[in-house]
């Protein structure tokens, strides 16, 4: 059997720059709009007796070089408080043509970095070109990665982060050091009203902005609250934006303001979806079509980005001759 690369937080972090990172992501999502690429839903174990769920996320690309991915990830909502992220798991490779394990990758690192990575080419193909003015609301680890992402992608002339604990909000202004002038806000109103690019990078179960507040020709990236039972944007921002999203799939199965919205009957369904990312990479459909438009990217994380972002990485360590070989 092939020796198994196995790489660390760290590993990981060296290995896939936020850049590089983005180009993967991009070539993989056009992939997925031209059916190259082959992903279930994600499945979810929620045992009653524990605090956390765990997702699996498989993946396969097929062609000369095929593939499998599997993320194995653990979703602990308290691990914040306790210093840790709350996604806690391993992303395994597998070679497409004989099954063997190739890799295993921490998952964490791996998980901020492409979820940030996927917001930014959003960003960079649906937001305003002029776009100055970034809000972020949210301040935990996707926070702090966006911020770096979004920053790859538009010069940003003042950035204003809101969230409930103002301390972790103000430990991201110091982080950001100077790439960023930060500005941290007592509320969410104040960081959304004038910006160009909203990100909400949250575990909110309810809508943490409202759409009066969003400037008109604003880029709101919604990343955070990945399930039918919790949201980030009130039902008047989905019915009024023009609605991109990672897959079709998962917003109809899993996205809880989407869901809402449909059950209101502020939106008709399917068709209130303007487009999935990779197919305005692909140049399959358009992107933003007029300046005033409020354009939605809802992110729910697709296992294909993984498999993208971990090919990549392991790759990148093996060139730099980082991380672990193991014989399992």
């Amino acid at each position: 059997m092939a020796s198994v690369l196995v790489l660390g937080r760290g590993e990981v972090t060296d290995a896939l720059p936020i850049g590089e990172c983005i180009e993967a992501i991009a070539d993989v999502l056009a992939a997925q709009a031209r059916a190259e690429v082959h992903q279930p839903l994600r499945s979810v174990t929620t045992p009653p007796s524990s605090e956390g769920f765990m997702g699996l996320m498989p993946a396969h690309r097929g062609g000369e070089r095929p593939l499998f991915a599997l993320k194995a990830v653990c979703i602990f909502p308290g691990n914040p408080a306790r210093g840790l992220d709350a996604h806690q798991g391993t992303v395994t490779l597998f070679d497409g043509a004989t099954g063997e394990p190739t890799a295993i990758l921490d998952a964490s690192a791996l998980t901020a970095i492409r979820t940030a990575a996927v917001s930014a080419l959003a960003t960079r193909l649906l937001a305003a070109d002029d776009a100055r003015e970034l809000a972020i609301l949210g301040a935990g680890v996707q926070a702090a990665a966006h911020l770096e992402a979004l920053l790859a992608v538009r010069n940003f002339d003042r950035v204003r982060v809101y969230s409930p604990t103002r301390e972790h909000a103000e430990r991201l202004a110091r982080e950001a050091g100077d790439r960023a002038r930060v500005e941290v806000c007592d509320d969410a109103e104040r960081a959304v009203r004038g910006a160009q690019v909203v990100v909400t990078v949250t575990t909110s179960r309810e809508p943490v902005l409202r759409r009066e507040w969003l400037a008109e020709g604003a880029h709101l990236n919604a990343v955070g609250a990945s399930s039918p039972s919790s949201r980030e944007l009130d039902t008047a921002t989905v019915a009024a934006c023009s609605l991109f999203v990672d897959s079709r799939e998962s917003v109809l199965n899993e996205a809880g303001e989407y869901r809402l919205a449909v059950s209101e009957g502020a939106i008709e369904g399917p068709g209130h979806i303007r487009a999935e990312l990779g197919e305005v990479v692909a140049g399959l459909h358009a992107g933003r079509t007029g300046p005033d438009e409020l354009t939605v990217f809802r992110s729910l994380g697709l296992a294909i980005e993984d498999l993208a972002a971990a090919e990549h990485a392991v790759e990148s360590a093996r060139r730099a001759g980082a991380g672990v070989e193991v014989e399992l």
